[in-house]
């Protein structure tokens, strides 16, 4: 069966991006099966094709899943997604991963130099040829080596985005971020770091004002919107100048917040409804309500797979065997405390975690695998891409893992198996 016709029999992803890339494939005669391994998106699709449609995935879906992610999935680290665009760019030949370290740290130092742009944002002794070895190896770095990237490799504006979104999995450009929006300005007009200082030396000696456009509760999509189409500098820096008394609270997203209550809150009412079913069942009237449920009740369900050691805590990640994977992607009750009282920003597997779990106990998908994914996938994309965190990615071996619960007969209870699974090898 050719590729295309595999995807179209088994209809379980219903984005138009799959059946675009296999038609360029189709009609640009190579063989039916080819995949090309820089395509990472497509690489990990279909992997995660090759296991939901084996037979034994309906029967044994926990054990295949747990197989899968230890035999069959690699993390994308940063370094790859950067070697792979040096690669492309560079029009290299050969397998991008394969490549002497040497030539892509070579065309990091050419490219900064050619583009006029410094080694760090800060002042560092560190040569810029140890600095690109270490961008080129890392799993992961911090988002201002991205911004940094973009002037050097002269990124556009979405090559950027794309590398927030999918290489960091972390949010879009802050549009309540006075600073990010002028690299993103900078990126979309192609301008160079030269110029990107003197706008941001503009507005940085501009006097602040107290904010009447914008305040901190503005959706962030609503402050976007305002300022995309913005194409002159002076009317840029009007409009960011009312940021400045505001910029200390821009960690924390309001699009993000009422995303992550409204979850939360749904989750604590499936709980409740859990709790007084027992209550029931042990011939008690007691009836729960949400506000019952403490962050200790959320971490004890939908954690309810992790072992717990003797104080009572969850078990160290480290103990995992999928740590590399699951690290920071529990909703242990500190987390949730944390999240609460906005101690830490909410990322995108908060928000993807909590809706995994309220579909995979609605009631009308009982009996119905296949729309109870395309449910899932449809509602998280959407709740993603208002909070600017780019929409679900097979690529993040997490996510892919998700995907695969909510595909199977009873959804939660495979997630928790295969938390299990993880700590007991």
């Amino acid at each position: 069966m050719t590729l295309l016709l595999r995807h179209f029999k088994l209809s379980y992803n219903k984005t138009r991006l799959v059946v675009v890339r296999l038609w360029d494939t189709m009609t640009n005669n190579k063989d039916d099966d080819f995949i090309d391994p820089l395509d990472f998106t497509l690489v990990s699709e279909n992997k995660f094709y090759d296991v939901v449609d084996i037979p034994d995935f309906k029967e044994n879906d926990s054990e295949t899943i747990f197989k899968y992610l230890s035999d069959s999935i690699r993390l994308v680290s940063f370094g790859d997604y950067l070697k792979r665009y040096i690669f492309k760019k560079a029009a290299m030949c050969g397998e991008y991963d394969k490549i002497d370290l040497v030539v892509y740290q070579n065309y990091i130092t050419v490219s900064f130099n050619e583009n006029e742009t410094p080694k760090s944002f800060t002042d560092t002794t560190t040569k810029l040829s140890a600095l690109a070895k270490n961008w080129l190896t890392q799993s992961s770095v911090n988002r201002s080596v991205v911004f940094l990237l973009g002037f050097g490799l002269r990124m556009s504006q979405l090559e950027v985005s794309a590398f927030l979104t999918k290489a960091l999995c972390e949010r879009d450009f802050n549009f309540k971020d006075p600073i990010e929006v002028i690299y993103w300005y900078c990126f979309k007009n192609n301008y160079k770091y030269s110029q990107m200082l003197k706008i941001q030396e503009k507005y940085l000696n501009m006097p602040s004002k107290k904010p009447n456009d914008y305040s901190y509760m503005d959706a962030t999509v609503e402050i976007k919107d305002s300022l995309i189409n913005l194409n002159e500098e002076e009317l840029l820096l009007e409009s960011l100048v009312n940021l400045k008394d505001s910029i200390h609270k821009s960690l924390f997203s309001s699009t993000s917040e009422k995303w992550f209550l409204a979850l939360y809150n749904e989750c604590k009412r499936i709980i409740a409804s859990f709790y007084t079913a027992d209550e029931l069942e042990e011939g008690n009237t007691k009836v729960w309500n949400i506000d019952e449920i403490s962050e200790g009740d959320v971490e004890k369900v939908l954690c309810c797979g992790i072992p717990i050691n003797l104080t009572g805590n969850l078990q160290k990640i480290s103990s995992s065997k999928f740590a590399s994977y699951f690290s920071s992607k529990r909703l242990s009750r500190q987390h949730l405390y944390e999240l609460l009282n906005h101690l830490t920003p909410i990322d995108r597997f908060d928000l993807i975690t909590l809706n995994f779990f309220i579909y995979a106990n609605k009631d009308e998908y009982l009996d119905d695998n296949k729309n109870r994914y395309i449910a899932f996938v449809d509602s998280t994309n959407a709740i993603l891409e208002e909070c600017s965190m780019g929409e679900l990615y097979f690529v993040n071996p997490y996510e892919s893992f998700l995907l695969m619960c909510i595909l199977a007969d009873a959804p939660f209870s495979t997630f928790a198996d295969v938390w299990e699974m993880s700590f007991n090898e």
